[in-house]
């Protein structure tokens, strides 16, 4: 079958995403958000914690105002050129996140307008997998507000592993690895996590390119969010989730958390917090994580 033209090239997302960050830093168009690191350990897991250090960039990111138009305004459509990386396939493209905590954090944008409520499909996951298979990496999607995404443009995200220098590459992957390392299929619960959460390991030996390996998995992401009670919602178009929740896919595994608010005690939570990484404002919420745990934010958001 012939590449389409605007099909991401093997081998080629690692160098580009360098080149652009690098380029866009230069220009100023990249806007990183600098943090001091810390580290909690609970439950087995070793909680990466960045704490936002630069004063100046403390108000824009305590949050999104839901209400700027800013927010308002989708940066998605058009995108800003200097934030974009590569063209992935006919339905997605790969952006860089302008203000972004983690280095080489990618966005995996719909070229067109699509609700994030959307459920996912076969195209989100095919422009995903292309991603992951450049690089060791981790795969997200925050379906909703009250699961943590500030736009309302569909959009998953990629984040280089390890997310941390030394430990685990993913700080919560200790409670999981027996479970992904049987490779048994099929979605479960799992008694090392005490928050609510679907789980499903998958095939490390798989071609993440593959439009099979997509499929795979769709299916168990359906099957993830029927195990949790989230259902299809018709909206006069694509279906809509019933409930918000959040996506973790790597190669080895996926994880699907429900969600039932965005925040505990003032403090955001998305995707990257069932993975063991945490965002804070400001050394006043490190303290208020250190008194409630991290476990006991995970549990609090995902009503689990």
């Amino acid at each position: 079958m012939p590449q389409s033209p605007h099909s991401l090239l093997p081998g080629t997302l690692e160098p580009l995403l360098r080149e652009r960050s690098a380029a866009a830093l230069a220009a100023g168009a990249l806007r990183p958000i600098e943090t001091a690191t810390h580290f909690i350990e609970e439950g087995g897991v070793r909680f990466l914690v960045r704490v936002v250090s630069n004063l100046a960039r403390k108000a824009a990111s305590a949050g999104p105002d839901r209400s700027s138009p800013v927010l308002r305004r989708n940066p998605f459509l058009p995108y800003e050129e200097a934030m974009f990386v590569a063209d992935l396939s006919p339905t997605h493209v790969a952006l860089l996140n302008k203000f972004n905590v983690i280095e080489r954090h990618l966005l995996i944008v719909t070229r067109k307008f699509v609700h994030q409520e959307t459920l996912l499909d076969q195209d989100d996951f095919h422009a995903l997998g292309c991603c992951r298979a450049e690089f060791p990496s981790l795969g997200f999607y925050n379906g909703g507000a009250a699961a943590g995404a500030s736009q309302r443009h569909k959009h998953l995200q990629l984040v280089p592993l390890p997310l941390a220098p030394d430990g685990a590459a993913i700080p919560l992957e200790p409670l999981l690895m027996r479970a992904a390392a049987g490779g048994r299929g099929g979605v479960e619960q799992l008694a090392t996590l005490p928050f609510a959460h679907a789980f499903a390991p998958l095939d490390p030996g798989r071609d993440l390119r593959g439009e099979s390996s997509a499929r795979e998995e769709l299916a168990l992401y359906r099957a993830c969010l029927a195990r949790l009670g989230i259902e299809p919602v018709a909206a006069g178009g694509p279906a809509r989730q019933s409930a918000p929740y959040n996506l973790l896919l790597t190669r080895d595994w996926m994880l699907v958390v429900p969600r039932v608010r965005e925040c505990c005690d003032g403090i955001s939570i998305n995707a990257l917090g069932f993975a063991g990484s945490l965002f804070l404002r400001d050394v006043a919420q490190l303290r208020r994580v250190r008194a409630l745990g991290p476990m006991t934010l995970l549990r609090a958001v995902s009503g689990g």
